[in-house]
């Protein structure tokens, strides 16, 4: 599938199929927040529903995964499908913003995303979880997750707790900052004509 992409229409359809995981990603970046969330894990399919409804993202996630072991395989490989199509679906990046940030306040709980759809994979994050799972999902893969995301789409990505305590909302908050930075970040500038960098590249 080719990175060249309509301004209306901005969708990717990615799939990966390895010996633990088959997993199938549909995403649209100009949506309206439409999610039909598969990956057999209750929790990490909610964190999904709020990422694209609260994005704005129309989404379907389709994941077999090794669940019999662990959530692991399941959770990491579905990370790197969405990042590989995040970045498909952006393309060759013209006219959009880039940068992306948002502070997400859930009851005690305040988040900050920021991200750079840069082309140079980062992952810097200081959540502070502490139990070892909310429900069926293992908080240890968070990161996992966002690492994983990433690096499948070259991009620069911080998460930082500023407070909370409860794990349940520390990692929606994280999902739901996520998504309203990566929003802002391929949202269209009219002032920008072509790749928003010095080097007229990403």
């Amino acid at each position: 599938m080719g990175n060249n992409k309509s301004v209306l229409e901005r969708k990717a359809t990615v799939t990966r199929k390895t010996g633990e995981t088959d997993i199938t990603i549909t995403l649209n970046l100009d949506g309206t927040g439409k999610a039909d969330i598969h990956t057999g894990i209750g929790f990490f399919d909610h964190m999904l529903n709020s990422f694209a409804r609260h994005g704005l993202f129309d989404l379907s996630v389709s994941v077999a995964g090794d669940l019999e072991v662990d959530t692991h395989h399941s959770i990491e490989d579905t990370g790197i499908v969405l990042g590989q199509a995040i970045k498909e679906a952006v393309g060759d990046k013209q006219g959009i913003r880039r940068f992306g940030n948002f502070f997400l306040p859930m009851d005690e709980t305040l988040v900050l995303c920021a991200l750079d759809l840069s082309g140079r994979p980062y992952l810097q994050s200081n959540l502070e979880l502490s139990v070892p799972k909310v429900g069926e999902f293992d908080t240890e893969m968070v990161h996992e997750f966002f690492y994983a995301v990433s690096y499948s789409s070259g991009m620069n990505l911080h998460l930082r707790q500023f407070e909370g305590q409860n794990n349940h909302h520390i990692i929606e908050a994280a999902f739901k900052a996520f998504a309203k930075a990566l929003d802002e970040a391929i949202s269209y500038d009219e002032r920008i004509t072509d790749v928003l960098s010095t080097k007229g590249t990403l």
